[in-house]
């Protein structure tokens, strides 16, 4: 997803005490250091697992303990899996070049960095998440916005209340609903395939979480039970009680002070309407601002409040969603949650609601604390708990009693000086050029689903995939590095792996395909055998024997020990010019959506990775629709989202076309013979 944006080309600073061939200071602190950290971790989750023994039904963290750690691949199945999969992408030269230096890397360092990682994967729960979000994410100084964050769109065809107060109203107290679950650890467990257990950590900083820019690195802030909410309207800063008298606000309560707020007709203090934009430009001019200017006065006690909020919410003043009468509804839905205005989301929050005057909704997720599927959990269950058991009036206001004794919002106050402004504008001016230069377009594919490709009896994820490839070649004319986002949460603190989808399978079943001279049994025979083998190699992914996470981390490893690897380096600096990433359905199962169909999200996406490249991101929906989201860069002259999704529509309706021909072929072959010699069906 966003994360392969970062993977590509980054570099940091270590600064070791001393460095020793036998045993470097440095390392060993840093992994002393993860295994504090996951320890901290486990008494944190104790309480939980206490709970569990203190009732019958299973809580979630009560598999916690019994998921095994991530394993360390052997160097020798990594570096073959990783030349297995450049090896359609290179020429001889380019190949030999690439074994040389992987040959090169195994018989001088590849050994001692193994050593580490072991000793690490012993201490730590996790030898690679740490060092994943620490340097992938923490440590970029470029914008986070559209680079990273993603976003989370409202369901497709139902629109509960058109009125923006009493959709917020309830979606945020749906939302304090399953916080408190959350706390209270009442969530049933994560399970994959309904069966195995999946880490749960990731869910713990979904609430009052921020990211906190620094000079090198940010970090990120987690605290306890927060009771207010920053609110962000026409260029305002509100601060809301989230509680009275002990309890939750009631939707009906929330609806009220968010229609006040609505209704309020003030304006922005000077440097308020843009102050955002600090989050959504470089991260050093933001750190340094925030000591510089917002770290005492009125300008500090107005930033803690929205750095300590439960979450960050906005509202619009332009609607959004899908419109099918309109032909780019969804293009800018997309943009309108993945950036904004630039200046109208907080994005180092954990997540920012954003809520239109149609009663639309969506999220812009921060990505270093967790991944898509853990924020699409908390969305699948405030979406059914909106709909289908707060509900609303026939006028569309929440349910219950309007308390009109309630205390008002609070506008936050700023002291900016012409100086800080300055800084703000130019935060500004940079993210409006990265938001300006994002071209997105929202497909939905309707022709065929889930239940045409199952019944073709292959994987709808390999077939999607398969389609991306094949679309891409008749896009750019060539193949290229492709990343799919998988996930590795059958283990303790896992995260991701990667999938690199342009096999060598996939590309002759590709060249087939635009091969005149090939049959279309021919064709089928190698889809096949390609969509086995990137069901393979999803599989080793989820289960600890993926290629990138392990490379990623012995390059860590060697810049500690201040070694320099020419093979890691090489790996570590390759653009994946296609990132793609399935977003889970039905997670809960609250909702029968063959009962209501309607009642689907559109899922979501993210920005484009490479200048070059196309960012794909889909949702398989029901037995029936698919969803693509696809982003890339209006400054490229060889990229166009619009065109590849109509190149993508072409090679799915085009590799369906292949099992209609062989259905037809056995439907003829099975038909039953009349006396002329001819058949019947």
């Amino acid at each position: 997803m966003a994360e392969a944006h970062q993977a590509v080309g980054f570099q940091f600073t270590v600064r070791p005490d001393g460095v020793d061939l036998k045993l470097s200071q440095e390392v060993i602190k840093n992994i002393y250091l993860s295994g504090v950290t996951a320890w901290k971790k486990r008494a944190i989750q104790f309480k939980s697992l206490v709970k569990m023994f203190s009732g019958r039904r299973p809580l979630l963290y009560s598999f916690q303990a019994s998921l095994p750690r991530l394993p360390v691949p052997s160097v020798d199945d990594t570096i073959h899996r990783y030349l297995e999969s450049v090896r359609p992408l290179l020429d001889s030269q380019q190949y030999n070049q690439m074994e040389v230096l992987a040959n090169e890397f195994k018989a001088s360092m590849a050994t001692q960095l193994q050593r580490y990682l072991i000793l690490k994967s012993w201490w730590a729960t996790n030898y690679v998440s740490d060092w994943w979000e620490e340097y992938i994410y923490l440590r970029g100084r470029t914008p986070i916005m559209v680079n990273s964050n993603f976003y989370i769109m409202d369901l497709l065809y139902v629109t509960p209340t058109h009125r923006q107060a009493a959709r917020a109203g309830n979606v945020v107290h749906a939302m304090l609903q399953y916080r408190r679950k959350l706390e209270r650890g009442e969530h049933a467990p994560l399970r994959a395939l309904g069966t195995v257990p999946m880490c749960s950590t990731q869910m713990e900083r979904m609430f009052n979480t921020t990211r906190i820019p620094g000079i090198e690195t940010d970090i990120v802030q987690h605290l306890t039970d927060r009771k207010h909410l920053v609110v962000y309207h026409r260029g305002r800063f509100f601060h809301v009680w989230l509680y009275t008298g002990g309890r939750h606000l009631l939707p009906s309560e929330l609806e009220t002070q968010f229609q006040r707020i609505l209704n309020d007709t003030s304006e922005p203090q000077p440097g308020e309407l843009k102050l955002a934009a600090l989050t959504a430009g470089n991260r050093v001019p933001w750190a340094r601002t925030r000591v510089k200017y917002f770290s005492q006065g009125v300008n500090k006690v107005s930033l803690d409040a929205i750095e300590s909020a439960a979450f960050f919410l906005a509202l619009d003043d332009e609607p959004q969603g899908y419109e099918p009468a309109k032909t780019n509804s969804l293009d800018s839905y997309a943009k309108s949650l993945l950036h904004g205005k630039c200046y109208d989301r907080w994005f180092d929050k954990s997540f920012t609601l954003i809520s239109y005057p149609n009663g639309k909704m969506g999220v812009n997720v921060e990505h270093s604390w967790a991944d898509a599927p853990i924020v699409g959990h908390m969305w699948e269950y405030v979406a059914a708990t909106d709909c289908f058991h707060l509900g609303y009036t026939e006028e569309g206001h929440c349910k219950g009693d309007v308390n009109k004794g309630l205390p008002y919002p609070t506008r936050l106050q700023w002291q900016i000086p012409k100086e800080c402004q300055d800084v703000i504008e130019a935060s500004y001016l940079s993210a409006k050029q990265i938001a300006d230069d994002v071209d997105f377009h929202g497909y939905l594919f309707n022709e065929f689903g889930k239940g045409l490709i199952k019944k073709c009896r292959t994987s709808p994820d390999a077939f999607i995939q398969l389609a991306l490839q094949l679309a891409q070649f008749r896009d750019q004319g060539v193949f290229c590095l492709t990343y799919e986002s998988s996930m590795t949460r059958m283990f303790r603190d896992g995260r991701t792996e990667t999938v690199r989808s342009c096999t060598s399978e996939a590309v002759e079943f590709v060249r087939a395909m635009e091969d005149a001279s090939a049959t279309n049994a021919q064709r089928l025979a190698l889809f096949r055998k390609a969509a086995d083998k990137h069901q393979n190699m999803y599989r080793l992914a989820m289960t600890g024997s993926g290629i990138d996470r392990h490379l990623f981390c012995l390059y860590i490893v060697s810049k500690y020990l201040g070694v320099d690897s020419p093979f890691l380096k090489k790996v570590l600096s390759e653009p994946w010019k296609l990132s793609t990433s399935q977003t889970p359905q039905q997670q809960l199962n609250l909702v029968d959506i063959n009962k209501f169909p309607k009642y689907v999200s559109a899922g979501g996406g993210f920005g484009p990775v490479a200048d070059d490249g196309y960012g794909v991101s889909y949702i398989i929906i029901g037995e029936n629709l698919i969803t693509f989201h696809i982003s890339s860069k209006f400054s490229s002259p060889d990229t166009d989202s619009y065109r590849f999704g109509q190149n993508i529509r072409k090679a799915m309706i085009d590799i369906q076309a292949l099992f209609k021909t062989e259905n037809d072929k056995k439907i003829v072959e099975n038909a039953k013979p009349l006396e002329n010699g001819k058949k019947y069906i």
